[in-house]
């Protein structure tokens, strides 16, 4: 398959203004492959050759102005239109489709709870190709308008209003058809069909709706209320900061099986994960964090629909600002006020860890370093959203939000239906400002790497002094708290200074010096922050006695960044989570710094030998959140407790005993999540095995279902169940790309290390195979799950590098398999330093 350059891109935009597409799809065909008919109009501007895109199963026909192509011409993806003339042209093609099975293009389920079917289009990037043909780049848009024939029970849904219209005399099949879109890019058109469970009501003048698949139907039901409060809230929110109003015709939300991200933002017809429709009991912050992509990809209808990047360099124009808004609108208009400690446990990690490694790049790359749709594929990554995020809010701190949003306004009015790419947009804001928003985003948005801000404290007369030293080459408009450890041994803050680093200034204060001193207090910068001596003890004692949870948020990152760099023993990470999640009031962070003490600090940065006595200070925790909940007055805390012990667990009578009585005592009542997760740590103990998982799958027969027992079953420590496991990830080819992931997390277990030792080195070559025969989405799932980054040494090191020389390797499973090597390099860094 080729990949579109940007040269390709750029010369057809010059050529081409595409009007129109009407697609023609028959789902009724059987459940492998599908009819797909296509009429595009188009004008060129001049004679001159060009091509469409398309990957179908078989091209029956194609036609340009009437007359017949010669469908042996498609090669590679591409059909060439040659000998056109200048003016208005008609393209018209039939082809038969391939459902996809990996969320890429039309993808099919089955829901193995019901038998009933649902598809759904992913079209990012280049699979608008898989479902019908497009001049598929995102400055050529065009308005979309579709017919669908589907079974009779189904419901077809759009990115325009969609109507039964008429059912087909043969089979009573219904007739679909949407309202025509305003002009959108190719890669935003949308289609979901099933026998949908939905939910609709009107805000604003427009229908609102929420769909799911019908054995979802009571979770949807029962969380309703709290979904639609969150999209009308967020709506009216947008419109009272954005001065162009929602530019389409409905606003539906689709929870879909099987889908490959969070959250798609197809306007009109968003699609999200349906896995945030919750079956089982979730904490308050996965509340927020649904609520929190609902608003993410709301932001969308303007970021990224309404005005579109011109080229994939400018990712971040869709992804940074949606993230940022997202947060911040959330913050504004609905209950959920705290989003930002969220974003700082959680996305912000995720920020500065793809920042410091070897395939970091700039928020907003230079175009030649996305040469082509291949290499954009790769920026979507924790620069492009949080790192990104992290830059507008900076910039808005030093901005003004008033002038913000009045730039954002003006970007919308002038490239409104259109596209835009960087220069646009600080031409926008530089019209409301006097400061130098070119160079700020030059030294922004156009560098890498981390700054690392290190506070200087020296006493004085009658006071002290103090000096941000700055590594790094960007400035900051930061907060630097001042703390005081009072009489009740809680620290109280005293002071917040304003500091523009870099300077040379060398602030003094008058009084003593403080117990614990924060840079970025507040969190409203990008960079890594470290702690005076003074401070560091403090944090260390009393890190749980700070006010403010975004301070401590603030403090937590400083120590889990240092761990990384190797200048905190991990041990002393998980003590002093041991001597504070237990008082912790806010369950981002009791989340965020459990799983970076389970997920890192036990299972990589510690040596084998320790891991026993790691897990045991983490199930020490759970046990002292479990204790502080037994009046039930936090049910959210205490289910992060119960999970946090089954996961640490390394003895299988409790959790065997918690299995058999269905309970926690004290509670909670295990439902679906927390008896596959048991069951799954039982499994990976050698405490349960293939007749268990059998009845736990008979009880719950549900997707959720078969992911448990395939993750259960890959878990078992038997030789035969890891043949079986590798035999089914690498070489079967007939696994979801739910059920490979599943399968793949059950595989390594570092309790497993000896049993699995002679597939680490397998991993490498079967996987770059694995890529290349079954395309990105399950590259990157085995980049991601497959990969064994439990086997921190340097053989597993030497086989990956020896991996990535391999001309076979795919471009999303190279990129992900330098971001695990680098992982583990640093692994082995903190083990022996």
């Amino acid at each position: 398959m080729s990949a579109l350059t940007r040269n390709e891109a750029q010369l057809r935009a010059q050529l081409l203004d595409v009007h129109h597409y009407a697609v023609t799809l028959d789902l009724t065909g059987g459940d492998e492959t599908f009819e797909s008919t296509t009429v595009i109009r188009f004008t060129t501007r001049t004679a001159a050759d060009t091509f469409v895109e398309l990957k179908p199963d078989e091209l029956h026909s194609a036609e340009l102005d009437g007359s017949p192509l010669d469908p042996a011409a498609l090669a590679d993806n591409r059909l060439p239109l040659t000998g056109l003339g200048e003016g208005p042209h008609e393209l018209r093609i039939a082809t038969r489709m391939r459902y996809s099975r990996t969320g890429e293009g039309l993808h099919r389920f089955t829901d193995p709870a019901d038998g009933e079917a649902y598809v759904y289009t992913q079209m990012f990037m280049d699979d608008i190709q898989r479902v019908f043909p497009a001049f598929d780049q995102p400055d050529l848009k065009a308005v979309f308008e579709f017919t669908v024939t589907a079974p009779a029970p189904w419901t077809v849904l759009a990115n325009g209003i969609t109507e039964r219209v008429g059912d087909r005399d043969t089979d009573g099949a219904g007739i679909w058809k949407s309202a025509p879109t305003p002009v959108i890019s190719t890669y935003l058109a949308a289609v979901a069909a099933g026998p949908w469970h939905s939910i609709r009501t009107e805000h604003a003048g427009l229908p609102f709706g929420i769909h799911c698949r019908q054995s979802l139907a009571p979770h949807l039901d029962a969380d309703a209320e709290e979904i639609l409060s969150i999209t009308t809230d967020c709506y009216d929110r947008y419109h009272q900061k954005f001065s162009e109003p929602y530019p389409f015709d409905s606003y539906d939300q689709a929870f879909v099986p099987e889908f490959n991200a969070g959250a798609m933002e197809n306007p009109g017809l968003v699609t999200f994960r349906d896995e945030f429709i919750y079956r089982s009991a979730v904490t308050d912050t996965e509340r927020q964090i649904r609520a929190m992509v609902i608003a993410h990809e709301m932001a969308h209808m303007w970021f990224g629909d309404l005005v579109t990047l011109r080229w994939w360099d400018d990712i971040w124009l869709n992804e940074s600002f949606a993230e940022y808004m997202g947060y911040q609108t959330l913050t504004e208009a609905t209950r959920f006020t705290g989003t930002w400690t969220e974003f700082g446990v959680t996305r912000k990690s995720w920020g500065y860890d793809a920042d410091q490694r070897p395939t970091t790049h700039p928020v907003a790359p230079d175009p030649d370093a996305v040469p082509d749709t291949a290499s954009a594929l790769l920026n979507f990554d924790g620069i492009s959203y949080a790192k990104g995020a992290s830059a507008l809010r900076q910039l808005v701190a030093w901005l003004g939000e008033k002038d913000f949003l009045a730039g954002i306004n003006t970007h919308f009015t002038r490239h409104k239906f259109a596209n835009a790419s960087l220069a646009d947009f600080v031409d926008s804001l530089a019209a409301h400002t006097d400061r130098d928003v070119h160079a700020w985003a030059d030294i922004w948005l156009r560098t890498t790497g981390i700054d690392i801000l290190t506070p200087r404290v020296e006493e004085s007369h009658g006071g002290w002094t103090l000096t941000v030293d700055h590594q790094g080459t960007r400035p900051h408009h930061i907060a630097v708290g001042l703390y005081d450890r009072d009489s009740d041994n809680t620290l109280e803050p005293r002071e917040l200074l304003t500091v523009d680093v870099p300077s040379d200034e060398v602030v003094s204060v008058s009084g003593p010096r403080p117990a614990l001193l924060v840079l970025n207090d507040g969190d409203l910068s990008y960079a890594k922050v470290r702690l005076d001596d003074t401070s560091v003890e403090t944090a260390l004692r009393d890190l749980s006695a700070i006010p403010d949870p975004l301070t401590r948020t603030v403090v937590w990152n400083s120590l889990r960044d240092m761990v990384r760099d190797g200048e905190l023993e991990p041990a002393a990470y998980l003590s002093t989570a041991d001597a504070h999640l237990p008082g912790e009031a806010d369950l981002a962070i009791v989340q965020g710094v459990l799983a970076f003490a389970r997920q890192h600090i036990a299972d990589r940065y510690l040596a084998p030998e320790h891991r026993t006595e790691a897990l045991a200070t983490l199930t020490s925790i759970a046990r002292a959140l479990l204790r502080r909940t037994e009046d039930g007055s936090d049910p959210g805390l205490r289910l992060a407790a119960v999970r946090a012990l089954i996961d640490a667990a390394t003895q299988p009578d409790t959790l065997a005993a918690w299995l058999e009585d269905d309970t926690v005592p004290g509670g909670p009542e295990l439902d679906p999540e927390l008896r596959w997760r048991i069951l799954a740590r039982l499994c990976v103990l050698g405490a349960a095995g293939e007749r268990e998982i059998d009845a736990a799958l008979a009880a719950d027969p549900s997707a959720t279902g078969e992911e448990g027992a395939a993750r259960c079953r890959a878990a078992l420590p038997t030789a035969e169940a890891k043949a079986t496991a590798w035999e089914r990830l690498f070489h079967d080819d007939s696994l979801s790309n739910y059920l490979f992931s599943a399968t793949a997390q059950g595989f390594w277990q570092p309790e497993q290390a000896d049993l699995v030792r002679d597939y680490v080195p397998r991993y490498y070559a079967d996987a770059i195979a694995l890529g290349a025969r079954r395309g990105p989405a399950i590259a990157e799932a085995a980049g991601r799950w497959a990969f064994p980054g439990h086997a921190v040494d340097e053989d597993n090191l030497q086989a990956g590098h020896s991996g990535l020389a391999d001309p076979a390797i795919v471009p999303g499973l190279r990129r992900k398999l330098v971001d695990q090597l680098d992982d583990l390099a640093r692994a082995l860094r903190i083990r022996t330093p």
